[in-house]
């Protein structure tokens, strides 16, 4: 099976076409519109077997998955007290396992935003993570890690490791969080602004059967959108 990510830093319906020669089963895509409410015939083609959440029906976040997939959404819980957190849109897969697609916002919290989003999200919810991939845009990264704060990046990748799930970008290429050479992000498609902030964690039988990784090539992708796909084949 392969899976892809990508930030397609809106208008998908004129950008799908440039996924397609990664033949991906499933692709995750955040800042996408809802097909549901275009009329773009290739692209409501191309979304033939999806689920999408979202704000407007400009920008959101999907999964895409070829014909022979079963996605079916899980109801899993928002809401943390008195705030709800976005965007989070689980599905299980095949029944065979869970995907927790992920595009984290911020969702106007002076404090919880971005990574503070799914730290609380993982308060809720880490009781369902069992063999599961959460894959996307967590628009975060060790190297902005607040020293005061329990939700930092290094926090909620430390408690996702507790419970068996770790980035399988730095699992197969050997590197520390916050050392990545290999950047998925470029600030204003400037090349001298990039991070490291897509991401995708699986569970240990994800981490076991990991075929190949990679990141698409930014000569090619930075002319189409700001972030850089993540591709993974198990």
């Amino acid at each position: 099976m392969k899976i892809l990510t990508w930030n397609c830093n809106g208008a998908l319906r004129r950008k799908f076409e440039h996924l397609l020669d990664y033949d991906a089963d499933i692709n995750v895509v955040q800042e996408c519109e809802n097909p549901a409410e275009t009329t773009h015939k290739a692209y409501n083609q191309f979304a033939q077997n999806y689920l999408w959440i979202g704000d407007s029906k400009n920008k959101g976040i999907g999964v895409f998955a070829k014909d022979y997939i079963k996605l079916e959404r899980l109801n899993w819980s928002n809401n943390f007290k008195d705030h709800q957190v976005k965007h989070f849109l689980p599905c299980s897969i095949n029944g065979e396992f869970d995907l927790l697609a992920v595009w984290n916002h911020s969702n106007k919290s002076p404090t919880f935003g971005y990574i503070g989003q799914l730290w609380k999200y993982l308060q809720i919810n880490k009781s369902h993570l069992n063999e599961c991939l959460i894959i996307g845009d967590f628009n975060s990264n060790k190297i902005w890690d607040k020293w005061d704060r329990w939700w930092n990046h290094s926090n909620v990748v430390e408690e996702l490791k507790e419970i068996g799930i770790e980035s399988l970008y730095h699992k197969s290429f050997k590197e520390e969080q916050g050392h990545e050479t290999q950047p998925t992000f470029y600030l204003q498609r400037n090349l001298q602004k990039s991070y490291h902030i897509d991401y995708i964690f699986g569970s240990q039988e994800f981490v076991k059967n990991i075929k190949t990784i990679e990141i698409g090539p930014v000569s090619y992708w930075l002319k189409i959108s700001d972030h850089l796909p993540i591709i993974c084949e198990f």
